[in-house]
């Protein structure tokens, strides 16, 4: 790891990055050739918690030569955040070991 890399610790789920604005989080590493873009579409409040209802999916290319529309590889919504990122994980994990 170059300095640069243990300066920028981001939070991770099975091993891989997260990266969150906003309502949209990236889930892996840009350094990779896949990346899963989550955008929360809908929140719903639980016991005084706004959490996650209704989340976007897309498994995408991270070539950024590629145009933007061909780079989605493919996509889905999901109802909760925690359903979403098992689906993406699952999605990262295979499309990565091609």
């Amino acid at each position: 790891m170059n300095e640069i890399d243990e300066k920028l610790q981001f939070p991770t789920y099975k091993g891989k990055p997260l990266v969150r604005c906003g309502d949209v989080i990236y889930y892996g590493s840009m350094k990779d050739k896949y990346v899963v873009k989550l955008e929360i579409k809908s929140k719903k409040t639980v016991q005084d918690i706004e959490v996650a209802d209704k989340v976007s999916i897309q498994l995408m290319f991270t070539d950024q030569n590629i145009r933007a529309r061909k780079q989605i590889v493919k996509s889905s919504e999901k109802d909760g955040l925690y359903l979403a990122m098992d689906i993406a994980d699952a999605w990262l994990t295979r499309a990565l070991a091609e």
